[in-house]
């Protein structure tokens, strides 16, 4: 006699459902990808990446990496037709690490950031990471970002822009720059002057 338990099961894996898999391909045009199925490792066609935001005028574009570890989901419950649904972190592609926290993003944030190295391909390691890549960190203290040595902040009362030692504060009490000079296209404040006659002051001292 037939057990019913062993028909439910054979037919419940014949049916298509979520599985992981890894990047294989990018057409950054068309929005699609190809992917190798783990753990068999069999490559699909070009399928939709839905690494995306479309919401009426609003469109956020992020195509995949060659080597992206992600989500695969069946279409209509189709093992022909899927669909990529979601990347996954893992122990070799971590989170970022945000620079002004220096953690990653917590709870109730949002961080962007580029140039955080490439996914491994075909079990090299992960690329390194490079210098000058674009960031900004949304936190309940305020909006962060930059690029290389530059950035910016805006807090509850301050704005705040930076590039190496030198920086602009914008603030309630005013405006102040620390570590540089304010220059125009004739005049340096720092080097400025008023002749008087044919004589001339000093530079300015407060």
């Amino acid at each position: 006699m037939n057990d019913v338990g062993f028909d439910v099961a054979s037919f419940t894996n014949r049916t298509a459902h979520s599985l992981f898999g890894i990047v294989s391909a990018v057409d950054p045009v068309n929005h699609a990808v190809k992917v190798r199925i783990q753990p068999d490792n069999l490559e699909t066609g070009w399928i939709p990446d839905a690494c995306g935001v479309q919401a009426g005028n609003l469109r956020v574009s992020h195509p995949s990496s060659v080597g992206t570890h992600v989500v695969l989901q069946p279409v209509e419950g189709d093992g022909e037709h899927f669909v990529v649904t979601g990347i996954v972190f893992d122990t070799v592609v971590k989170p970022p690490v945000s620079p002004i926290t220096g953690v990653v993003a917590q709870a109730g944030e949002m961080l962007v950031m580029a140039g955080c190295g490439a996914p491994p391909l075909d079990g090299r390691l992960a690329g390194a990471p490079t210098d000058g890549g674009g960031w900004w960190h949304i936190t309940s203290q305020g909006f962060f970002g930059g690029a290389g040595n530059a950035g910016f902040s805006i807090g509850n009362d301050l704005i705040r822009l930076f590039s190496g030692d030198v920086s602009l504060e914008l603030g309630a009490s005013g405006l102040k720059v620390s570590g540089g000079d304010v220059k125009t296209d004739l005049h340096s404040l720092n080097e400025h002057f008023h002749l008087v006659g044919s004589q001339k002051t000093e530079g300015p001292t407060g």
